[in-house]
C-alpha cells in the first residue's frame, strides 16, 4: 500500500467517524467505528475501547471481536494492565514485547501470550483534563507502532472522545456520568441480544454481533435499539 493510498484511507476513516457525531448519535456505534478503523487502517490485530463509569472502573464498551477470550483479556487490561495505567496517567502506554510488562500485569501478560498477542498499545481517551477511558490495540507481532500510527490512533480516539463528551456538557459532570452510564447500559443490552441470537440461530457470539450490526446499518437504526428489540422479542432478525 502506498503512502498516498494509506493517507486517503485514513482521511476516509476520520470522515466516517465524524459522520457518526450527529444528534441522538449512538455512543456504542461511535466507539465500534473507532475500533474497526484502528484494525483496518493501523497495524493492529485487535482493538477495544474501555471507558470509566462514575466509580472510575473501566468496562469494555466496543471490541473488534466478541469472543469471550478477547473480552476477558480486555478486562484484565482494565484491572491491571496497559489500559488502566493509560487511563490513570492520561499518557500513551506502549509495550513492544508483552513479556516485558511489569509483574503486576502477569494475568494480562499470560492471557495475551496464550492468545497470540506479542505487543500492545494503549491510547488515552481524553479531552483536556477529562479522561473517560482508553483505546487498547493488541498486535500479533513484536515491536512498536510507528510514530505516525500512534498519532493517528490518538487522533481517532480524540474524535470519538469529543463526540461522547461534547463541549457544551464538559462542565456538567452529571450529564457526563449519565452519558457514560447510558453507554454501559447499552453494552449490557447488546450482550443480552448476542446471547439470544446465538441461542436462536445456533451461531457464535461474533456471528450474532455481526447480525445485529448488519440489521442496524441496513435499517438505519441504533445498534442499542436493535438489541433492545431482540431482547424484548419485539424484533425478529
Amino acid at each position: 500500500m502506498t503512502d498516498l493510498v494509506r493517507e486517503a484511507q485514513l482521511v476516509e476513516a476520520f470522515a466516517t467517524l465524524a459522520d457518526t457525531l450527529v444528534n441522538d448519535y449512538d455512543a456504542v456505534g461511535v466507539l465500534q467505528t473507532l475500533v474497526d478503523n484502528c484494525v483496518t487502517f493501523l497495524d493492529a490485530t485487535a482493538a477495544g475501547v474501555l471507558i470509566g463509569d462514575s466509580t472510575e472502573k473501566l468496562e469494555l464498551i466496543a471490541s473488534t471481536s466478541e469472543a469471550s477470550s478477547i473480552v476477558e483479556l480486555m478486562q484484565l487490561s482494565a484491572h491491571a494492565g496497559p489500559c488502566i495505567e493509560c487511563f490513570t496517567t492520561g499518557e500513551v502506554v506502549a509495550v513492544s514485547r508483552i513479556e516485558d510488562g511489569p509483574e503486576k500485569w502477569r494475568p494480562f501478560i499470560d492471557s495475551a501470550k496464550e492468545q497470540g498477542f506479542r505487543s500492545v498499545l494503549a491510547v488515552p481517551m481524553r479531552l483536556r483534563d477529562n479522561r473517560i477511558g482508553a483505546l487498547n490495540l493488541l498486535r500479533a507481532g513484536e515491536g512498536s507502532l510507528t510514530e505516525r500510527d500512534i498519532r493517528a490512533a490518538q487522533a481517532l480516539a480524540d474524535v470519538a472522545t469529543i463526540g461522547i463528551l461534547h463541549e457544551r456538557i464538559l462542565s456538567k459532570s452529571d450529564a457526563i456520568r449519565n452519558q457514560l452510564q447510558a453507554a454501559l447500559n447499552s453494552r449490557i443490552v447488546i450482550e443480552q441480544a448476542k446471547g439470544v441470537l446465538a441461542f436462536l440461530n445456533g451461531s457464535t457470539t461474533d456471528e450474532a454481533f455481526a447480525t445485529l450490526r448488519a440489521y442496524a446499518r441496513n435499517n438505519r437504526m441504533l445498534l442499542s435499539e436493535v438489541a433492545e428489540g431482540v431482547v424484548q422479542r419485539t424484533l425478529t432478525i
